[in-house]
């Protein structure tokens, strides 16, 4: 099982990637930090201080430079593999796709954990495409799963 997302954003393959790789710009869009730079064989840890959920782990296993990242995220053993496809779009423009694997058919909770992923990834997107073409920095946090004032 996969999901796919894409979207279009109005700069370059480069720009896109960079900010993905970058550990001083990831944080405008994604994660509130990231431990290095995105390069193929290293250990990543992510941070979400906002959320007061602990740094994380993700294995780099491909980096090319405007053009993909791949890496694995999860508890070990359970894994999902997410590709990052970075392609030229009209003049400049990217058109980024994130595909997730390793969903198991057989999960009881399948369907409510490939929505709450699409919604991850087209959020997440969303706050890419605010900062990359507008400098919007602050959307970053605003996903609220819980239900508040009932």
């Amino acid at each position: 099982m996969k999901n796919v997302t894409k979207f279009k954003i109005l700069r370059s393959t480069t720009d896109v990637y960079e900010a993905f790789v970058d550990p001083t710009k990831i944080c405008n869009f994604w994660f509130s930090g990231s431990s290095c730079r995105w390069e193929s064989g290293k250990t990543v840890t992510l941070e979400f201080v906002e959320y007061g959920a602990p740094g994380f782990d993700i294995k780099i296993l491909e980096a090319v430079p405007a053009k993909k990242i791949i890496f694995v995220w999860g508890e070990e053993g359970l894994e999902n593999t997410v590709t990052i496809l970075f392609a030229e779009f009209e003049m400049g423009n990217t058109i980024i796709e994130v595909i997730e694997t390793g969903f198991s058919e057989s999960d009881p909770d399948l369907t409510a954990k490939l929505v709450g992923n699409k919604e991850g990834w087209v959020y997440m997107l969303t706050c890419l495409k605010a900062y990359m073409e507008n400098g919007v920095n602050t959307l970053r946090v605003g996903l609220v799963h819980e239900i508040y004032g009932n």
